[in-house]
């Protein structure tokens, strides 16, 4: 198991990305601290990892409470010894499909302002423990628009651009203390929670929508959770000992959006 002896806090774990990456973090040998506001949701990702012969410890954090931050990932010290990964995937409740010129500012704001203050207060809480153990790796995660010009985003284009930004900068000061940060670009994961919901509500459109999505990628195949997982174990490995600001792209080799026709 690659990552046995290591300890991963995940915040946001009751989501579907948040938990699928928690799973497979327990899966190769890490202790996983799992960190959500919704309890129930968090312990039920728990008790699966627990089933299925991992760790797991399921805790209520709300990932834009300074306090509470920095309350849990002292008792993970306390508990483990070490934090040696961290990942948050929490919502940040992005409005889309809507043009910019006819976005509310508040809605446009609002993705950009949750991601960039709960990534800055949960890395650095890290980092400060971290940084001490002269170990660790945070790791971010964002998508597709991150790289490209993507129309129909509002705030969470500009938000992802922010969150990779952040992670470079964060990764050039910790780097000397052995700590590293990386960032994850995905392309969306049609299995996930949000995708799966839409699909319900609206599958004709949401047909059009994924047909669109997967002609953008060189592969014509969108990533999977499972997928992005992947990634993350790699990253959080020492087989990834060398690997610091940069984002690792899984999209599927997304292009330039050159689907997304914008009328005139």
């Amino acid at each position: 198991m690659i990552l046995e002896n290591k300890n991963a806090v995940i915040y946001g774990a009751g989501g579907s990305m948040g938990g699928a990456i928690a799973k497979a973090l327990a899966a190769a040998g890490a202790k996983v601290f799992l960190t959500g506001r919704n309890i129930a949701a968090v312990q039920i990702v728990a008790d699966e990892i627990i089933a299925s012969g991992g760790y797991a410890e399921a805790g209520q954090v709300d990932a834009l409470d300074e306090a509470a931050i920095k309350s849990h990932i002292q008792q993970v010290l306390q508990k483990a010894g070490s934090v040696d990964i961290t990942f948050n995937a929490i919502g940040v409740e992005a409005i889309q499909n809507v043009p910019l010129a006819d976005m509310k500012a508040d809605d446009f704001i609002r993705p950009i302002t949750i991601a960039m203050q709960s990534q800055f207060l949960t890395a650095t809480a890290a980092a400060k423990v971290m940084i001490k153990q002269l170990s660790g790796v945070i790791l971010t995660l964002t998508a597709t628009p991150g790289g490209i010009g993507y129309p129909y985003t509002g705030g969470f284009g500009p938000a992802c651009c922010a969150l990779e930004s952040f992670s470079r900068n964060l990764a050039a000061e910790l780097g000397v203390h052995g700590v590293r940060v990386v960032n994850i670009r995905s392309g969306g994961s049609p299995d996930s929670k949000v995708f799966k919901e839409a699909i319900e509500r609206v599958p004709e459109e949401m047909k059009q929508v994924l047909d669109k999505m997967e002609g953008d990628t060189m592969l014509k195949k969108l990533p999977l959770m499972a997928d992005v997982a992947n990634v993350a174990v790699f990253l959080s490995s020492d087989l990834a000992a060398k690997i610091t600001g940069v984002t690792i792209d899984v999209t599927a080799g997304t292009t330039a959006a050159l689907n997304y026709k914008v009328p005139r």
